[in-house]
């Protein structure tokens, strides 16, 4: 995770379809995680290096909450600035992120998270504008029902496989990983595409046919 690269500001600029695009053309094919993961409102866009972050259920032991909440708070602080936290939760029942989580990671610069899991405080994430992308949501909360595991640790969400520092991208179409060895190519790629689809969109609005825009430029 280096700042000096600028790749989550510059990622940030591109829309996903176009990564996914310029992907399937290097034969990065199985990036994209799956569609029931969503941002909480439409306008919540994010791009930055993985947090990644592994969970499990447990039995919710009332003498074990403070161990659990504790592991949960380390983790939290372990997030670094520009990074987007990966939660794999492996979890159907607890909300795994909420209005506080969100307050410290906006105080720390994260850029946001997707969770394979939930979160909970939906309203007060929205009014922050802290980018969320969950599966489902519920007030129930995780710590007498799920705990941390570890962090920075590969997760598998959906058959795609997360590393950390790997550059995760979400929008309101979904959220895609592009390996951080590809990265710079992916992202010089997909800064021209993004310019050729401008020209191609500028020449269909003065009435160029899509076949002959395509023909022009070569893309659609």
């Amino acid at each position: 995770m280096s700042p000096s690269d600028n790749l989550p500001r510059r990622f940030a600029k591109i829309y996903t379809a176009a990564i996914t695009d310029v992907m399937d053309e290097m034969g990065l094919r199985r990036q994209t995680l799956p569609s029931t993961i969503q941002p909480l409102a439409d306008s919540m866009r994010t791009a930055g290096y993985a947090f990644t972050v592994r969970g499990r259920s447990h039995s919710g032991n009332p003498r074990e909450r403070d161990q659990t909440l504790r592991r949960f708070l380390a983790m939290l602080g372990a997030a670094p600035a520009d990074s987007v936290l990966v939660v794999a939760a492996h979890d159907n029942v607890a909300a795994h992120f909420g209005e506080l989580s969100a307050s410290w990671c906006r105080t720390r610069r994260v850029r946001g998270a997707v969770i394979d899991g939930a979160t909970r405080d939906t309203a007060a994430i929205v009014r922050q504008g802290f980018p969320t992308f969950v599966r489902y949501r519920t007030p129930q909360d995780s710590v007498p029902r799920w705990r941390v595991a570890d962090w920075g640790q590969p997760v598998t969400i959906g058959g795609v496989r997360v590393s950390l520092g790997d550059i995760v991208v979400g929008d309101l179409d979904g959220v895609v990983v592009i390996p951080r060895r590809a990265a710079h190519e992916v992202l010089g790629r997909c800064e021209k595409l993004v310019g050729t689809e401008t020209k191609v969109r500028t020449a269909v609005r003065r009435g160029m046919t899509p076949l002959a825009a395509y023909e022009k430029f070569g893309a659609f």
